[in-house]
């Protein structure tokens, strides 16, 4: 068996996306101020909150005021975006590259199978039928990033 064939292929990808994940996480963790942005997000959030009130209200004066500060507002999603690309831009190349050698590597092979749904999956409404080298990716590197996000702080638990 090599490792272009089931069960090795899955478990390589597998193995793979949990390191790129950790990777990414662990980038993420030292690169971003995890507090820094929950604070703009939930300051963000109460923003929006109550423009969408005063608004539903009609409340002219409230929306006014609420708009003075759209500027600042603005501002903070800014820097919460460019945290979010400071580590996308240095993973993006070296996941090009890796990519660029997985694709022709796998080519026309079965990676994973899928219960219920067999190797290849159509894209509902679609009908795009996607490589089963990208789902299996997808899925284990949501897996793996959502724990890692979890475990680096870098996600809050929802109450």
């Amino acid at each position: 068996m090599s490792m272009q064939e089931i069960p090795f292929s899955t478990l390589l990808l597998f193995g793979l996306a949990a390191s790129i994940s950790l990777l990414t996480s662990l980038a993420n963790r030292l690169l971003t101020n995890p507090e820094k942005s929950k604070a703009w997000r939930k300051e963000i959030s109460e923003w929006n909150s109550q423009l969408r009130k005063a608004q539903k209200a009609g409340d002219k004066k409230i929306v006014e005021k609420l708009m003075k500060k759209q500027q600042y507002i603005l501002q903070l999603q800014s820097k919460m975006s460019w945290q979010q690309l400071k580590v996308t831009f240095i993973f993006l190349v070296p996941l090009l590259i890796i990519w660029s050698f997985l694709g022709p590597f796998f080519a026309g092979r079965n990676i994973a199978y899928f219960p219920g749904l067999g190797a290849n999956i159509q894209l509902p409404l679609v009908g795009w039928i996607i490589s089963p080298l990208i789902w299996w990716y997808l899925l284990s590197s949501f897996f793996f990033g959502t724990m890692f996000s979890h475990v680096f702080g870098l996600i809050e638990v929802s109450d």
